[in-house]
């Protein structure tokens, strides 16, 4: 993949535990991300060009022992396939609505427009030309709605369904300080120690 395909979203974060719902008692893979980090992750995905692949660099001003962020990258891709799966339902849902509102708003309008010709066809003077007219402005009101869903409703509910689609394979890097703090590094010389003289 070339690079130029790619596009970076930096995250800040004091520690990795920020990035996650700390109410959220799931496995780590199954894990809410935190609010504030999901809405900073998607609207920076909203501001990047489209068809680019993501990368989230997280950047951590606290040292994380090795292996404490292992299985990040599979919770944020679990975490973005999860919702995308869900605007799909929305998505479809939308559509399946589109579908019925089309359906009986063409029922609906044939029916006003029949009416109105038979009413003009009434001998009751001026009235029949108000009277059709009203029913034909009432059928083309019914068609309102499906149009509404066909034009203009879905396009939000696409894009959203592309964007999550794609921080659903989104790659996650994270970054700690270069240097571990000195009570980290004492603490694990004592480990290895207590192991040594266990082993003796």
């Amino acid at each position: 993949m070339n690079a130029s395909a790619t596009s970076t979203i930096m995250l800040n974060l004091r520690e990795l535990t920020q990035l996650f719902n700390s109410m959220d008692s799931s496995p780590f893979v199954d894990r809410d991300l935190d609010a504030d980090a999901e809405e900073f992750i998607t609207s920076w995905a909203r501001e990047l060009p489209p068809g680019r692949e993501l990368e989230l660099v997280i950047n951590l001003a606290v040292f994380t022992p090795a292996g404490r962020g292992t299985g990040v990258e599979d919770a944020v891709r679990h975490y973005f396939a999860t919702r995308a799966a869900i605007k799909r339902l929305e998505f479809a849902q939308l559509m399946r609505r589109g579908r019925l509102s089309l359906g009986v708003g063409l029922l609906f309008l044939i029916l006003c427009l029949l009416l109105g010709e038979f009413v003009g066809k009434l001998n009751i003077g001026s009235a029949a030309d108000i009277i059709k007219e009203g029913f034909t402005i009432g059928g083309w009101v019914a068609m309102w709605r499906p149009l509404e869903i066909g034009l203009y409703d879905w396009w939000p509910l696409y894009e959203e369904r592309r964007r999550l689609e794609c921080l659903a394979r989104i790659r996650v890097r994270v970054v700690m300080p270069e240097v571990a703090p000195s009570f980290y590094l004492e603490t694990k010389e004592h480990e290895q120690n207590e192991g040594a003289e266990t082993a003796a």
